[in-house]
């Protein structure tokens, strides 16, 4: 079989030659740039020294899988649109001029929850002096980096701890990045496991998947707000100049703005402008997620956050889930994000999107 195979890649060498001579050359010209290698549009660069992964697509940098020691846990940061434009905030990492300086644990795109074993993961921050009543997420390991023309992927495991060490879930996430012309894609695969004995997600309305984005893509600040997370704490959320102010939610189910907060749906975007993009920013539940259609906890000031577990705390009682996982029990949650640029989304484009991927 091994003098066949080279027998035939000698005879097509051969006969790519002689059409090389009766065409002038071109063809070898051809074959020579065809026998360099191919380098993948979605480029993942792995930088342990600095605690990243970044991701470029064709040769732009999209995004960045962070998990340095001061993080309470790792992050996407930033996220830029197809244009090279940031749809996160800066803040606390590289601030920008006129951004809102509130709730230091909204950073990039993360994942954790409010209430597990009574451990708040969700507020904890490098603002946080006493640890004894939150919980951390902590990078273990790189499972795998792949480059690709179609996709990149990233799968990467985690330990969420309580402040002595102790494991109470582990968590193996697979992220999958795609773009192509002015649409960008992440999906987020994350399984979560009990290793240890039972461990309980209680209602709470901080959760789950959360993203916080650039003051550009809030909505219009109207009037002075104070939020009050799980544990009591306040957090005054001012009312700022709205120059150049223009996000609006839509849900799957046809609601707008502030409206949105405490409902459910498949899929809810954010459109608005940064300068003279238009941007549109999408996250999709998955039908095969807990919880499944979650609900929203997404708030004008620029908290965008898909929370499948606290459906009392975000229903006002309305209904009730309490999900735990029984020692050695696993469950998956499954979300994508799109970010749309230079097109208005409220067309439609959302829900054919989400059809397309849910089935």
């Amino acid at each position: 079989m091994c003098n066949q195979n080279k027998l035939f890649k000698y005879s097509a060498v051969i006969a790519l030659s002689a059409l090389s001579f009766a065409c002038g050359g071109a063809e070898e010209k051809a074959e020579e740039s065809d026998s360099e290698p191919m380098e993948d549009r979605i480029q993942l660069v792995q930088d342990e020294a600095a605690k990243k992964v970044d991701v470029i697509i064709d040769g732009k940098f999209f995004t960045s899988y962070m998990y340095p020691d001061s993080l309470e846990k790792p992050v996407l940061y930033p996220i830029n649109t197809a244009n090279g434009t940031a749809i996160t905030r800066g803040w606390p990492i590289t601030p920008r001029p006129g951004e809102r300086v509130d709730h230091p644990h909204h950073l990039g795109l993360w994942f954790n929850y409010g209430d597990v074993n009574g451990l708040d993961f969700w507020n904890n921050s490098a603002a946080i002096t006493d640890k004894t009543k939150y919980g951390h997420i902590v990078h273990k390991s790189i499972n795998s980096v792949k480059s690709g023309n179609e996709e990149g992927v990233l799968e990467v495991s985690l330990d969420w701890m309580n402040d002595q060490g102790e494991v109470l879930l582990t968590e193996n996430t697979t992220f999958i990045f795609r773009g192509k012309d002015d649409q960008r894609t992440i999906d987020r695969i994350a399984t979560l496991t009990a290793p240890n004995g039972e461990v309980k997600l209680t209602d709470n309305k901080e959760g789950m998947l959360g993203l916080r984005t650039a003051r550009q893509l809030e909505h219009p600040s109207n009037k002075p707000e104070i939020f009050t997370d799980a544990s009591g704490k306040a957090t005054d959320v001012p009312t700022m100049n709205n120059e150049g102010i223009t996000g609006m939610y839509l849900s799957s189910e046809g609601i707008t703005g502030d409206d949105v907060w405490g409902t459910r749906g498949d899929w809810v975007s954010l459109s608005g402008k940064i300068g003279d993009e238009n941007i549109s920013v999408a996250i999709l539940d998955f039908p095969s997620n807990p919880g499944y259609p979650t609900y929203w906890h997404a708030r004008g000031y620029g908290l965008f956050a898909a929370n499948p577990l606290g459906q009392k705390a975000l229903s006002d009682g309305k209904d009730e889930l309490n999900f735990k996982l029984a020692q050695g029990e696993s469950a998956t949650f499954k979300y994508r994000i799109i970010i749309y640029s230079n097109e208005n989304v409220m067309d439609g484009q959302v829900n054919r999107d989400y059809i397309e991927w849910a089935k």
